[in-house]
């Protein structure tokens, strides 16, 4: 009798073992997998399907790899009353997060000034750098609704090119923006925005951005 019984302990770890590291699944019924849409960005896909081909012929890139593309947007803002009310930096990084979707970096002095009262590791401003889907949303929203709201607008300068395919604008007030709710406003600031692209050539990066719509100073032909 004593032989069976340590015949039979051998049986119950190998069960053990079979399930041992193996969790029970529980699955409830009727319940459905939440699965998140992921919206298509409307500017990407008219960069895809219009301004490929639109650049490609226009140049005569053979590949579509050629073609120029943007490569990120740059949004920096700088506060000089900060040096006087430390409190103003934090209402601007604020309204700079909502107009981009996106947390700000706070810039700090890296020298001393004693004329301005500026000292090194003070905070005098922010920036932000978008990419891919955020870039293109911006870029949508910064084109057809935000410019638009200039007051008395002939156009951007097509002079602000830095001979390496990038381009930098200046806005003067971030209440264009629809974001921003004038009436909760207690400081009107400034930004340059600064778009880097792939392009060799000014040339070619102007065209980029006017094929997205940037509206360009148009230049007045005399016909005397």
């Amino acid at each position: 009798m004593a032989e069976e019984k340590k015949e039979k302990k051998p049986k119950k770890q190998e069960k053990t073992e079979d399930t041992k590291g193996k969790k029970p699944s529980k699955k409830k019924e009727g319940a459905e997998e939440f699965k998140e849409e992921k919206v298509p960005v409307r500017l990407y896909e008219f960069y895809r399907t219009k301004v490929i081909p639109e650049l490609s012929k226009r140049f005569g890139y053979k590949n579509a790899l050629q073609v120029p593309k943007l490569k990120k947007i740059s949004v920096n803002v700088g506060v000089g009353a900060a040096t006087q009310d430390s409190k103003i930096i934090e209402t601007v990084v604020k309204d700079v997060e909502n107009i981009v979707g996106q947390k700000a970096v706070v810039t700090k002095a890296k020298k001393s000034v004693s004329n301005f009262k500026l000292r090194e590791g003070m905070k005098i401003g922010c920036k932000v750098t978008l990419r891919k889907a955020r870039m293109y949303e911006f870029l949508d929203r910064l084109i057809n609704v935000s410019i638009p709201r200039i007051r008395d607008f002939r156009g951007v300068s097509d002079k602000s090119f830095d001979g390496n395919g990038n381009y930098t604008m200046g806005i003067k007030e971030h209440i264009i923006f629809p974001e921003i709710n004038i009436d909760n406003v207690s400081k009107i600031f400034g930004m340059d925005i600064t778009f880097v692209t792939t392009a060799k050539t000014d040339d070619e990066a102007k065209e980029l951005l006017r094929a997205f719509g940037m509206p360009f100073v148009k230049k007045e032909v005399s016909l005397n």
